[in-house]
C-alpha cells in the first residue's frame, strides 16, 4: 500500500517501487523524461530517492495514469504548478488520491472475501491457483496444532501494506 506520506528521508529504488506501485524500469524511464527526477547515488552506485522526489513521482503517476496526460502534457502541467508555487500542494494531493484509491481497493477486496466471492487479481498481476487447504496435524515439538493457518498471520505491529492483502 502506498504510504500516505513518506516519513523516511531517503528511499532505495525498491522501496520507491513498493510505495508507488511502479516498476523500476518505469522510474528509470521517468528520470530521463522529467529533469527534477534525478536521484543521487550512494557509495555503491544505487539510486537514493528523497521523500520529496517520491511525492513528485506520485504526482507524475497521477497525471499520467489518472488524468491521462501525455508525458509532454505532464511536463507542462508540472511546470505550471512550479511557476504558480502549487507544486508541493499538488504533489501532496496526488499522494492523498493514491492512498484513497488503495484504501478503496483494499476495502473492496475485504468485502469480496467477506461475501464469499473470489477476489479478482490486481491489475497487471496474473491470477494464481487457489491455495490448498492444509491438514490439521498435531505438532508435539511446539505443543500446538500445526496447519491451523495461524502461522500465516502477520506479527503484531506490521503495516497494512505488509499484511498480504495483495496490495503494495
Amino acid at each position: 500500500m502506498t504510504a500516505p506520506r513518506p516519513v523516511q528521508e531517503f528511499f532505495s529504488i525498491g522501496e520507491v517501487c513498493a510505495l508507488t506501485d511502479l516498476k523500476p524500469h518505469v522510474l528509470r524511464y521517468w528520470e530521463s523524461q522529467f529533469r527534477f527526477l534525478s536521484p543521487s547515488k550512494n557509495r555503491s552506485g544505487n539510486r537514493v530517492y528523497k521523500s520529496r522526489e517520491v511525492e513528485l513521482i506520485l504526482l507524475v503517476k497521477h497525471l499520467l495514469y489518472t488524468e491521462k496526460f501525455t508525458i509532454e502534457g505532464a511536463r507542462q502541467r508540472l511546470e505550471t504548478y512550479r511557476r504558480s508555487g502549487e507544486l508541493k500542494a499538488a504533489a501532496q494531493l496526488a499522494a492523498s488520491h493514491e492512498t484513497l484509491r488503495e484504501l478503496r481497493e483494499m476495502a473492496d477486496r475485504i468485502l469480496a472475501v467477506l461475501d464469499g466471492r473470489r477476489t479478482p487479481p490486481r491489475p497487471g498481476r496474473e491470477p494464481g491457483p487457489e491455495p490448498a487447504a492444509q491438514p490439521v496435524t498435531p505438532d508435539a515439538s511446539l505443543g500446538t496444532t500445526a496447519g491451523r493457518g495461524d502461522e500465516s498471520l502477520p506479527p503484531a505491529g506490521r503495516r497494512p501494506d505488509q499484511l498480504g492483502f495483495g496490495i503494495g
